[in-house]
């Protein structure tokens, strides 16, 4: 006698009209005596039942806090029937296209030894390409509608084009408008595609900021983004500075190096501190573009020279952000921006630790570029020596036009007395430097750590430091 072990068959209904539904789905939906789908609605459903007994997870919908519960709970009801008897489960589409539950039903059903077999059918990407007129061979992407609205910026590239499926609510819709407008023109052409594959297909073009004012979304609604005019992307930028390196590129940009751009880097930087002094929009967009290209310049030429790449630098930035904002991407919780920048430096102290640094970086003033003017310069040690108990004079309440006369008047009593004011206060910041790596280096041999004793008793130390060399 053979004995055949119970499998589950998960199969696509199409994305619309029973027709769609292949000829092996097809077999096994009608020599079933019932089956299971994530949700009855779909145009094929009462085709289906007029031959088999339809039992549908929709109550799951109303019964779970989000959509993750909802999956979950439907992947391990699925994968607990395959370990009695086959069952046939069955999804909107193809199976592997933009649907969660058949992935995590052959996780569970993998540690049940339950076999899956996926059998594909036709997707909604088919018959919304014909519907668009669109061939996606120069690059597509594709996100959840519910997912893209739990971001805070579209993500990839917005030289491609663009398909978000299930868009089944105003309220969802305008969830996915914020995120795209905060990359897309507000009145960037969008086109909504209703019941593709189905006899009631229809598509509707409208700006994207009225997305969210349609009645008529439903779970056959997705929504076409159309890629941006070509160089409207970083990756274009790259492509440009790139050719511009090439053997058939320009000579100019050929010869620079990482050295040799220093000086357009520095420039290009106060051009931008200008255009924010004016409060001049415009400037600012195009003075931070000229910095972009400085950007895409060393990016360049440090993936010619094998340093690192772009996705590198990416990298860095986006992991060191989420690791110095716990309170945001954690469960830290904080008070106000004084806690954040507190736990920020602490942070960085750990890193540093971690990472073998403590002999290379002894003080909380490492770090501050040298290049900075002398006057930002002390300003950004006074900020960082105020959180480990530096005395800070009490607030004058000064206006920035009052503080700015009063610079004023210390640049002449420079000229009038002949002295260097940029040489006088960068001495003084280094004399500062000096003072508390001398501190540390006492707390350190009373086996402290300076940084750390309490904020009065480090004030008191500062004091008693500065009254030694008589600085008032």
């Amino acid at each position: 006698m053979c004995y055949t072990s119970p499998m589950i068959h998960i199969i696509g209904l199409g994305p619309g009209d029973s027709g769609l539904i292949t000829r092996r789905a097809w077999e096994l939906i009608t020599q079933a005596s019932e089956i299971w789908v994530r949700t009855r609605e779909h145009p094929a459903i009462p085709d289906i039942a007029r031959h088999t007994l339809v039992h549908s997870y929709d109550h799951l919908y109303e019964t779970h806090d989000d959509f993750d519960a909802v999956y979950a709970a439907i992947a391990e009801d699925v994968a607990a029937r395959g370990r009695e008897r086959d069952v046939i489960y069955a999804v909107p589409g193809d199976p592997a296209v933009a649907e969660r539950t058949p992935w995590l039903i052959r996780q569970r059903a993998d540690a049940l030894g339950v076999p899956v077999t996926l059998h594909s059918s036709v997707s909604f990407l088919e018959p919304s390409f014909a519907a668009l007129g669109a061939d996606p061979i120069r690059g597509l992407q594709i996100i959840d509608a519910q997912r893209l609205a739990e971001m805070h910026h579209p993500p990839g590239s917005l030289g491609l084009d663009l398909l978000v499926p299930q868009l089944y609510s105003r309220l969802l819709a305008g969830d996915v408008k914020l995120v795209l407008m905060n990359a897309y023109p507000d009145d960037h052409e969008v086109t909504l595609i209703s019941g593709a594959g189905a006899a009631n297909l229809h598509l509707r073009a409208l700006p994207l900021y009225e997305l969210d004012r349609r009645h008529d979304l439903d779970d056959m609604t997705t929504l076409w983004v159309p890629a941006l005019p070509h160089a409207a992307t970083y990756e274009d930028l790259q492509e440009i500075i790139a050719h511009l390196r090439a053997p058939d590129g320009c000579p100019w940009d050929r010869k620079q190096t990482h050295q040799t751009l220093r000086p357009y880097l520095l420039e290009e930087t106060y051009e931008v501190l200008d255009a924010l002094d004016r409060e001049d929009p415009d400037a600012l967009k195009e003075e931070l573009g000229d910095l972009l290209i400085q950007v895409a310049l060393h990016v360049q030429i440090a993936t010619e020279e094998g340093e690192f790449k772009l996705i590198d630098v990416i990298h860095h930035v986006v992991d060191k952000l989420i690791r110095r904002h716990p309170h945001v991407f954690g469960d830290v919780n904080v008070q106000d921006a004084e806690e954040v920048a507190r736990n920020w430096e602490a942070i960085k102290q750990r890193e540093r630790d971690e990472n073998g640094e403590r002999e290379q970086k002894k003080t909380l003033l490492d770090g501050v570029p040298a290049a900075l003017p002398a006057l930002s310069r002390a300003q950004t040690y006074v900020a960082r020596l105020a959180r480990v108990g530096y005395p800070l004079p009490e607030s004058a309440n000064w206006s920035e036009e009052e503080l700015g006369w009063a610079l004023l008047r210390l640049a002449e009593q420079a000229e009038a007395s002949g002295v260097d004011a940029e040489a006088a206060l960068r001495g003084v910041t280094r004399r500062l430097r000096e003072m508390l790596v001398a501190l540390e280096k006492e707390a350190r041999n009373r086996g402290e750590d300076f940084l750390r004793l309490p904020d009065e008793e480090k004030r008191r130390r500062w004091e008693a430091r500065m009254k030694e060399l008589h600085i008032a």
